[in-house]
């Protein structure tokens, strides 16, 4: 990925993770046509993550919705699971970040971490947009490679992030038509 300055301080200070020798990690970036408000509206909700997530079917979370919390995600077929058990390892409104962990089921994304942040910027016509950054760290399967497991993670994330712009850029739209 290709950072420019803004974007690697954003990395830099928010997207720190201890990788070890059998992991893989990558750090992917979202410019999206939508406030930061709408776009955290989305991604704040730990509780509800199939509603920017294609790939998810149903989510349960166990208990109040706050750090350590944990939710059970059933994945839509075609990819090589069924669930997934994720924890919420940080939740800030006032940054607005998020960072979860993946504590078990029945996939091959162990150790699997992520952090996605929002920040906001100028787009195009001098409207307001935001940035969206994620990374993660994943442990690579064994008969994997580092290249194969980071591709893996990257396609679902760049699903998940062009999802999340789509979703986001509609209520931005109805938000705006809304105040007129």
């Amino acid at each position: 990925m290709e950072a420019n300055g803004t974007e690697r301080e954003y990395i830099r200070r928010h997207h720190k993770h201890a990788l070890l020798d059998n992991q893989c990690s990558s750090t992917l970036v979202k410019h999206i046509q939508a406030p930061v408000h709408i776009v955290w509206s989305l991604v704040r909700r730990f509780d509800q993550p199939q509603k920017y997530k294609p790939f998810i079917s149903r989510c349960v979370v166990k208990g109040n919705m706050e750090i350590g919390s944990v939710r059970e995600v059933d994945v839509k077929s075609g990819l090589p699971a069924t669930r997934s058990t994720e924890r919420l390892e940080l939740l800030d409104d006032n940054e607005h970040i998020l960072s979860m962990r993946i504590v078990g089921g029945d996939h091959r994304l162990k150790n699997y971490s992520s952090i996605i942040s929002l920040h906001p910027e100028m787009i195009e016509g001098g409207r307001i947009g935001t940035l969206v950054i994620e990374s993660f760290v994943v442990d690579v399967p064994e008969g994997n490679t580092k290249d194969e497991t980071c591709y893996f993670v990257e396609a679902l994330i760049k699903c998940n992030l062009k999802s999340l712009a789509d979703f986001s850029q509609r209520l931005a739209v109805q938000d705006t038509t809304a105040s007129t």
